[in-house]
């Protein structure tokens, strides 16, 4: 194009798919009205000249003008053929490359004025490598399309003049990404053009080798299976021929031995025997027939009449566990009765206990040491967080990938059927859209139900009336009633200081100064020492703190030892504080002296119990009762029960009655991120209103728990030991409890009670009396 003379604006055609290049002859269907009338215009109007610019965007169905690029191919239109009313088929011939310029839309299609853009054509020794590289990438490339044309077009290749033209077929001949064929026609040079072909094309052949990679396993995995399933025809013919057995009738035949071995109640006999028979009849490529031979080995290893014989000596038994454990004398003696009973009838169910506790108190090593004093086998499964029902009844053997369910799985490693299952942090069950765990244990802890138990996969009855289920739990409130119906509750209280220094120097200090590689010798805790590390360091109703805190100054102490510089350590109150550094826990100084307003309650929470200060302050011209501390609702009410109490005795307890419209309260319960429930602070919310009220302190050594009515009656509550522990742990030793609760006092070890003060209080008379002597001058009955 000569760009002496001012070029004829030139029909455009928008192609969606396709980059066509210069001195190339390639055909296109046009089919959308704008290409259409722009084809028709080309013809008519301009000799069939026509310029070819792709779009951005091949998916766009209606581009704008925007949206075609400026840099195409000016082409002649060599041929059109209409082949309906919406369809015309050209072959079209690349002239020149150029630009599009005043592109823009007229009344029914694009026109661009073309400029001339010839490509530049550089000479250099880094041209002539990238054409050598390109030619023989090629021959590459079309040896692996059709190995037999290769050679006759790669010597086409290497005649060719026009290294352009090259690129152009190649780009085409490759169906290249329609932006690398743009890029390999817009670029400024012909040895730009020639690395970014080079790079193209080797992508391309790695491809190719991919492709034909896949392609190569596919037929040589085909071949594989043809060559197995041969090989076997042949190896039935030679053990015909030799009269040997075949693999798949001498399984058959060794599940029936063992079969006939097995003592197999009736019905899961027979539907052994049918399931069997299917097996037998099942060609050796069926997938059912893992899956029945899958079935047929857990029928026949499961203990359906295998028991263990139980150690029914009581006295062994009871050494066993005191042994094993310290304390914990309600269980104990609920396991002995369990083996006298056994003794006199040895068909008797097995009892389904429930520990209740809190963290570290040892209820789950409790039932390997049950375990053991009965002589049965011990399997332990976790069911906390625990959401598919189908983890425990097993998934129905129809599902790919079907397995029994997680007791099923328990009785067959255990190998019998009377074993001790524990079915730890059952309170800690989940429930979602693919069931509810908690429904599906009814009938495994029911004794009336469960000597038939079904499980999904086994679909067998199986007997689990002689399962001794032991299941743990820190807290009861999150367990259905139905299902808490079936368990025996035992509740597992924490330790008094006492009987964790027992607990320490019996089990854990040995255990932890074996695992430190100390003898006895090397490393001494006195009872002082444990005391302080006890109560700065580990406040809990548990042990596993203390044992962590008894394995850090182990480490610490062989640290020394090996750095020579101890021989022997001594763990005194000193030390511990050396190695341990600041105390984590200090007693509450500022409490010793209660101020009017304040009064000290008594919590239970699921880690054993803590003491509570209740704090109240009058607001003047406030209105109400403000409660902060993140209380529930019992406790609130209770609040309120206590502060209607008080306005309706206000005359009884010398108080003015004004006090309560005049002023509003403000009530706080410190550690306010804490959450806190229940009705057992309504007396210590009693006695801070009381004292707020008078302005007489309630008494700094003396802590309360228990309801109040709007009557003044004082209700019992729950969680005493728990309770009296924690005011221990305080240095608190007197406590003020409803007369209800004196019962639960014979739970609490004889030196605690020996050393606390105890008043029952009936009424909330009486607990004044006890907390406030200013207020009310009768003494209250001591225990």
């Amino acid at each position: 194009m000569n760009e002496e003379h001012q070029p004829a604006a030139l029909p455009v055609l928008a192609l969606k798919n396709v980059v066509v290049f210069p001195k190339l002859v390639i055909p296109l269907s046009v089919g959308r009205d704008v290409s259409r009338a722009a084809v028709d215009a080309a013809i008519e109007l301009h000799d069939g000249e026509i310029l070819l610019l792709a779009q951005r965007d091949p998916e766009q169905e209606s581009p704008a003008a925007a949206d075609l690029n400026s840099a195409g191919t000016l082409a002649r239109i060599r041929k059109a053929l209409r082949s309906s009313a919406h369809s015309i088929e050209i072959i079209v011939s690349g002239m020149e490359r150029v630009r599009a310029v005043d592109l823009q839309m007229g009344e029914k299609f694009f026109h661009a004025v073309p400029v001339d853009w010839p490509l530049e054509i550089d000479d250099g020794e880094d041209r002539e490598a990238l054409q050598t590289a390109l030619y023989e990438l090629a021959s590459k490339a079309i040896e692996k399309i059709n190995p037999q044309a290769a050679e006759q077009i790669a010597g086409l290749l290497g005649s060719a003049d026009d290294p352009a033209q090259v690129i152009a077929l190649l780009a085409t001949a490759f169906s290249m990404d329609l932006e690398k064929q743009q890029g390999l026609l817009e670029a400024t040079t012909l040895t730009e053009a020639l690395k970014l072909a080079v790079k193209h094309v080797s992508h391309e052949i790695q491809v190719l080798e991919m492709r034909q990679k896949i392609i190569s396993e596919a037929h040589s995995e085909i071949s594989k299976e043809q060559r197995d399933y041969m090989l076997r025809r042949q190896m039935k013919a030679i053990q015909q021929e030799l009269g040997e057995d075949d693999p798949e009738k001498a399984e058959v035949a060794e599940l029936r031995k063992r079969l006939e071995e097995t003592a197999l109640p009736e019905a899961a006999l027979k539907e052994a025997n049918r399931e069997l028979g299917r097996l037998e009849r099942l060609p050796s490529q069926s997938p059912e027939r893992h899956v029945l031979r899958t079935w047929l080995d857990l029928v026949l290893e499961l203990p359906w009449n295998t028991t263990t014989e139980d150690h029914l000596e009581i006295a062994r038994a009871r050494g066993i566990l005191n042994e094993d454990h310290y304390g914990l004398d309600d269980v104990k003696e609920r396991i002995l009765e369990h083996l006298g009973v056994l003794q006199r009838n040895p068909d008797a169910k097995a009892p389904i206990l429930c520990f209740v506790g809190p963290p570290g108190v040892g209820k789950t090593s409790l039932g390997q040491s049950i375990a053991r004093a009965l002589g049965r086998k011990f399997e332990r499964m976790s069911v906390g967080g625990l959401h598919d029902e189908a983890e425990l009844r097993g998934h129905r053997r129809t599902y790919i990938g079907a397995m029994a369910g997680r007791l099923i799985q328990a009785l067959r490693r255990a190998g019998s059927k009377n074993p001790v299952l524990m079915l730890d942090e059952i309170d800690k069950l989940g429930r979602d859209f693919r069931g509810d765990p908690a429904s599906a244990l009814l009938e495994v802890l029911d004794p009336a139900q469960n000597s038939t138990f079904r499980d999904n996969y086994l679909d067998l009855p199986f007997d689990l009336s002689k399962v001794m289920f032991i299941t743990t739990a820190n807290t009861l409130d999150t367990l259905p009633q139905p299902l808490l119906d079936r368990m025996e509750v035992i509740r597992l209280s924490g330790y008094s200081e006492e009987e964790k220094v027992a607990i320490a120097n019996r089990y854990l200090i040995p255990r932890q100064l074996k695992e430190a590689g100390l003898t006895s010798d090397e490393v001494v805790f006195p009872d002082a020492g444990l005391r302080k590390l006890i109560g700065s360091y580990t406040r809990e109703a548990g042990l596993r703190n203390l044992e962590r805190g008894i394995a850090r100054l182990a480490r610490k102490a062989t640290l020394r030892i090996a750095e020579a510089k101890d021989t022997t350590i001594e763990m005194t109150p000193e030390r511990v504080v050396d190695l341990l550094g600041p105390e984590t826990f200090l007693p509450e100084e500022s409490r010793t002296n209660l101020p009017p307003g304040v009064a000290t309650g008594l919590a239970w929470t699921p880690s054993g119990g803590d003491v509570l200060y209740i704090e109240g302050t009058l607001l003047p011209k406030g209105k109400g009762l403000t409660l902060t501390g993140q209380l529930g609702e019992v406790m609130q009410e209770s609040a309120k029960a206590a502060q209607s109490y008080l306005w309706a005795h206000a005359a009884e307890y010398g108080i003015d009655a004004d006090a309560f419209s005049d002023f509003g309260v403000h009530i706080h319960v410190p550690a306010g991120g804490i959450p806190k429930d229940g009705p057992s602070a309504g007396i210590t919310a009693a006695v801070a209103m009381a004292s707020l009220y008078t302005r007489k302190p309630a008494r700094a050594d003396t802590a309360m728990t228990g309801e109040i009515t709007l009557t003044g009656r004082v209700l019992p509550i729950g969680g005493v030991k728990e309770k009296v522990l924690a005011a221990r742990r305080a240095g608190i030793k007197r406590v003020i409890m409803p007369k209800a609760n004196a019962k639960d006092l014979r739970d609490l070890p004889d030196h605690v009670r020996d050393e606390m003060e105890f008043i029952f209080a009936e009424n909330v008379g009486q607990v004044f009396a006890a907390a406030l002597p200013s207020l009310v001058p009768e003494p209250a009955p001591a225990a």
